[in-house]
């Protein structure tokens, strides 16, 4: 460690680390497309400062089974985290604490808007 880098005493300087608009909204993308099941790059986010915190407008497809597979296998909906209104209202929670555990920022409010359905079709299982 250089001179420049420790206080009198030998000790450490604390500094500050940033985190740029572009990194954040990255991670907030990265982090509903693992709550929704979906690509993080069909995430569209924006950042807005919210009374000194972190306000997140997030756009995004989610994954849903099919309604073929609903209907012939009772559990279906239950297995893919309920109906789309509730997972949406999870998935709020669950990317508004998983970004502020990562980032160390407040945000107060996520807003999410689901922009299209992804079906997907359950393997069976061999």
């Amino acid at each position: 460690m250089s001179a420049a880098a420790t206080a009198p005493g030998g000790a450490a300087q604390r500094g500050t680390t940033r985190l740029t608009a572009k990194a954040l909204t990255r991670l907030a993308s990265a982090v509903t497309g693992d709550a929704l099941g979906v690509d993080a790059g069909s995430v569209s986010v924006d950042l807005e400062d919210h009374k000194g915190s972190l306000a997140l407008r997030i756009s995004t497809p989610i994954r849903v089974p099919s309604l073929e597979r609903i209907r012939s296998q009772d559990a279906t909906l239950e297995r893919s985290g309920g109906p789309i209104l509730q997972r949406v209202e999870t998935a709020k929670g669950e990317i508004k604490d998983r970004f502020q555990s990562l980032t160390d920022s407040r945000v107060e409010r996520v807003m999410l808007r689901v922009t299209s359905l992804n079906i997907r079709a359950e393997e069976r299982v061999r």
